[in-house]
């Protein structure tokens, strides 16, 4: 059913699916010298502080039950094989020589794991991999990061290399900012390792400080609908923000010196220097000013239980990046006035970079049925702009991060 995958596959299943694949490609070994291994990531949700991790700032992601799962097994020499269940691609290499343009596109993130270990003095040897996935790619839920995590701890898990959870994260976030090329802050990689069922993640993007904010109970969900826009402008326009966030910070260091990243500007800095930003930059800087504070309102209103709360924050953090930050679209408003307008509904909001992709809601129990049966009926009428696939909605539990699953 193309709406909501309330149950999604049995692991169980994907996990036979990938043993049966893994042997027909790559046949038997001697257990005792290269026994098979499999490992799970999961993507992520960020329920707010968008645009706050590359000014040094506050998140609050969760992982959820969409996962990327990789068996795979060492080989007595150097070659890297691969299989992709969801594509149907194969993919090969040399482990001693990781390639930047390798074909298929996905197989860049697994080469860009082996890199980075390398670079930090690991020497891991060849391997062979199946891997299959169901986080939607191209929604903004951080499948590459899944990837990207699910290859370090099998690499991990096959070698015996140590490594703690924030030290994967890291080195996941170089292996796609060097290696793929993809300037992400290290946000998606941090949740997919360190995610904690039932759990949010407060996360200090400085200084990489972080505890789980428990989520109090099971009568609300976390419903994602995903709007089946291409975020085609995100590279251009996440540059461009970067820069005018860069700017803000070289302006108002002018005044107070101590202030090295937006994360430093507080409410009363920015009350007493709004005045002498140009604009765009002053939208910019009120925007992230405000939603490291609403991060941490959320956490506060999470641990009294006011699940009412965290849906006005949820709301306030939307109108901020659609009329200040300026990266929602008319499809993420959509889809955010559809989801209010349902009975139960506590808050919606975008979620990731922007220009398409997903929102996140907020919804009581009782009333995720009829937000199923109405919003992306609604949403599907109601689009005047071309879609790229079938908009759908996903009701997700908080996950645990990566781990060994055999």
């Amino acid at each position: 059913m193309s709406q909501a995958e309330t149950n999604p596959p049995v692991r169980h299943e994907r996990l036979t699916c990938l043993y049966e694949e893994f042997h027909r490609r790559f046949g038997d070994a001697p257990a005792a010298d290269f026994p098979i291994r499999a490992v799970r990531a999961p993507g992520r949700v960020n329920l707010i502080g968008e645009h706050t991790d590359y000014n040094g700032g506050f998140v609050l992601p969760a992982a959820i039950d969409r996962e990327v799962i990789m068996v795979g097994r060492r080989r007595p020499d150097h070659e890297v094989r691969l299989y992709s269940l969801d594509y149907q691609e194969e993919a090969a290499g040399d482990v001693r020589t990781p390639d930047r343009t390798a074909h298929p596109t996905w197989s860049r993130y697994v080469h860009g794991v082996v890199w980075a270990l390398q670079q930090r003095g690991f020497k891991p040897g060849g391997f062979e991999a199946v891997l299959t996935g169901n986080v939607p790619q191209g929604a903004g839920l951080s499948s590459s990061a899944a990837l990207e995590v699910a290859t370090a701890m099998l690499l991990q898990t096959l070698f015996d290399l140590p490594l703690s959870g924030p030290e994967m994260a890291a080195l996941c976030q170089e292996a796609e900012n060097r290696f793929v090329g993809v300037n992400c802050g290290i946000m998606d990689q941090f949740i997919s390792r360190m995610g904690r069922q039932g759990t949010a993640l407060l996360l200090d993007c400085r200084s990489l400080e972080y505890r789980w904010v428990p989520l109090p109970d099971e009568r609300v969900r976390i419903v994602i609908a995903n709007t089946a826009v291409v975020r085609g402008l995100v590279a251009s326009a996440y540059n461009v923000r970067r820069a005018e966030c860069e700017e803000g910070v070289r302006l108002i260091r002018q005044w107070e010196p101590t202030v090295s990243q937006l994360r430093d500007v507080t409410p009363e800095m920015l009350e007493k220097y709004a005045s002498h930003l140009p604009e765009p930059v002053r939208r910019r800087v009120t925007h992230v000013v405000a939603e490291n504070q609403r991060v941490l309102e959320t956490v506060a209103a999470l641990e009294e239980g006011d699940w009412q709360r965290c849906g006005e924050l949820l709301v306030a953090s939307h109108a901020s990046l659609r009329d200040l930050y300026e990266v929602s679209s008319p499809a993420l408003d959509l889809m955010v006035e559809l989801a209010l307008s349902v009975p139960g509904v506590l808050g919606s909001r975008m979620t990731g970079a922007g220009f398409g992709g997903c929102t996140v809601s907020l919804v009581r129990e009782e009333a995720v049925e009829q937000f199923l049966a109405t919003v992306i009926p609604e949403y599907r009428r109601r689009a005047t702009w071309q879609l790229a696939g079938e908009p759908e909605a996903y009701v997700c539990r908080a996950a645990d991060g990566a781990t060994v699953i055999s």
